[in-house]
């Protein structure tokens, strides 16, 4: 059995929908409670709105942008206001907006390097106060296979933003250990989203017939991972990774699993 951690204080950045809106879900399940913050308003208030309609702890929305180090200030403090403090920080705001390398211009990359991974940066320096008074703090990082393991065409920046997190992971991980806070990540595969429905259905059997499991995962899959991370017994994990995506990055090709 592992400690409870209802009660407890989470941010997560990018919680309006897919994976971020599965860790508000998992966390709120669990009795936490949990602000959201995402830059489209009617997105989040009416993700919140649904969260606590089912139960368990309180989920409210900020309206706030992580590529701004002002922002994540604010929704920091706002999560401290309402819940008299902050345990658990979810850094899982990202982009994916495809761009071949030599069509890529200079603003593309901004954005996606300003969202991805500056967000990150600001999310954790704004949060470090409330976490080391927390006792138990935990940044939970929402990185990818993509970037540090495999490749995909059309996705250079998001690749090096997610590599950059891990990076960012370590150095950070050190950084903190002595405030006594931690500091992880998560790497999901393809894991089924209103994002990779976008993609569509070849797409997604692509991808599917590509995975031992035969399955894409789920946005509960990756917020059970970062569940187990917030909890008092992972206090001695840091600067680890999670890869969740069913074994697709196991076999060196399809024939592999034949």
């Amino acid at each position: 059995m592992f400690t409870s951690i209802s009660g407890r204080s989470v941010l997560v950045t990018g919680g309006s929908k897919g994976i971020g809106k599965g860790l508000a879900a998992g966390f709120a399940g669990e009795g936490a409670q949990v602000l959201i913050v995402g830059r489209d308003r009617e997105a989040g208030e009416q993700a919140a709105a649904e969260l606590s309609g089912k139960g368990g702890g309180p989920v409210t929305f900020f309206q706030g942008d992580v590529s701004s180090a002002e922002s994540c200030a604010a929704a920091v403090a706002a999560a401290e206001d309402q819940h008299g403090g902050l345990d658990v920080v979810c850094c899982n705001a990202g982009i994916f907006p495809s761009a071949r390398l030599a069509e890529m211009t200079p603003e593309g990359l901004e954005e996606v390097l300003g969202i991805n991974l500056k967000g990150t940066f600001f999310t954790v320096q704004a949060a470090l106060p409330a976490l080391e008074r927390s006792g138990h703090g935990r940044v939970i990082l929402t990185s990818s296979i993509t970037g540090p393991i495999t490749g995909f065409s059309g996705w250079t920046h998001y690749g090096a933003s997610k590599a950059g997190q891990l990076g960012f992971m370590r150095s950070a991980a050190l950084e903190l250990a002595k405030r006594g806070i931690t500091v992880n990540a998560v790497l999901p595969g393809n894991v089924m989203t209103e994002g990779l429905a976008d993609m569509g259905a070849d797409y997604i059997a692509t991808m599917e017939a590509s995975i031992p499991l035969k399955h894409l995962g789920s946005i509960e899959d990756i917020a059970n991972a970062a569940l187990f991370l917030a909890t008092d017994e992972a206090a001695y994990i840091t600067a680890q990774t999670i890869v969740i995506d069913g074994g697709q990055i196991v076999p060196e090709s399809l024939e592999a699993m034949d």
